[in-house]
């Protein structure tokens, strides 16, 4: 069986790492490149950067802080932020990214997707999906979660895995920063009903959640952010205590 994985996410503004409840209310959580060598040191299984106002401010990642966050870590590294061409892509993986996470652009645009499996890899392209439930359905938001779209999520996932989408990550904007429980009904519909690892994302806020999220919501990965950044979860800790539960772990 495969081992899941535990994934700390830097969530970057001004070259800062922030965290926020529900996609606002943004505080400062410390400095990335720090965070990020503490984490690999710790057991994390991989690293997530997302540089979450990028695509807001319409610009691109912040490269030269991916090559520094690079250079202090030997787990996977995956970077998203403003990405929306090939020539993005190649920057941040010569700048030591394993994998980008697109959001925003591949719902403007989906055969980006395409394009970047084609050129890439799928193993390379994590499409990051931020949803809301309005109205009876859940709903992709983009534009870190600013914007609501007409594409219902599960429809939207089923799109990007058919166009070459290697993971998706899949953020649940009203259990963002509530440490209340992560989206299990969503993550497990989303997991059984497509092929391509989900990794959940937004609300875990102890080891019983990470646990029904794996159990329960068939998550292949679970990521999380102040629980970590603030002390309040180990990550080795966390990954015994699932193991102890059956929860098959890299210790």
């Amino acid at each position: 069986m495969l081992t899941k994985r535990i994934i700390p996410c830097l969530d970057i503004k001004n070259g800062r790492t922030v965290k926020g409840i529900n996609f606002v209310s943004l505080v400062d959580a410390g400095d990335p490149v720090e965070q990020a060598a503490i984490y690999s040191d710790a057991g994390a299984d991989e690293l997530v950067f997302l540089d979450i106002t990028a695509t807001l401010e319409n610009r691109k990642t912040l490269v030269e802080l991916v090559r520094k966050v690079a250079s202090k870590i030997n787990i996977p590294f995956t970077v998203g932020g403003g990405i929306s061409q090939k020539e993005h892509v190649s920057e941040l993986l010569n700048a030591g990214a394993d994998k980008v996470s697109v959001n925003s652009a591949a719902v403007r645009d989906p055969q980006l997707i395409d394009r970047l499996a084609a050129s890439f890899g799928s193993q390379c392209i994590v499409v990051a999906i931020d949803s809301r439930y309005i109205e009876g359905h859940d709903i992709v938001h983009t534009h870190g979660g600013s914007r609501p779209t007409e594409l219902e999520t599960m429809a939207w996932a089923q799109e990007v895995e058919r166009r070459g989408a290697g993971e998706i990550l899949l953020t649940s904007m009203d259990h963002d920063g509530t440490k209340k429980g992560f989206a299990c009904d969503l993550t497990r519909k989303m997991s059984t009903t497509l092929t391509i690892p989900v990794i959940a994302s937004g609300g875990g806020g102890s080891a019983a959640h990470f646990e029904e999220v794996f159990n329960g919501g068939k998550a292949d990965a679970a990521l999380a952010a102040s629980i970590f950044h603030f002390h309040e979860v180990d990550i080795m800790d966390l990954k015994k205590e699932l193991q102890a539960a059956n929860i098959p772990m890299r210790i």
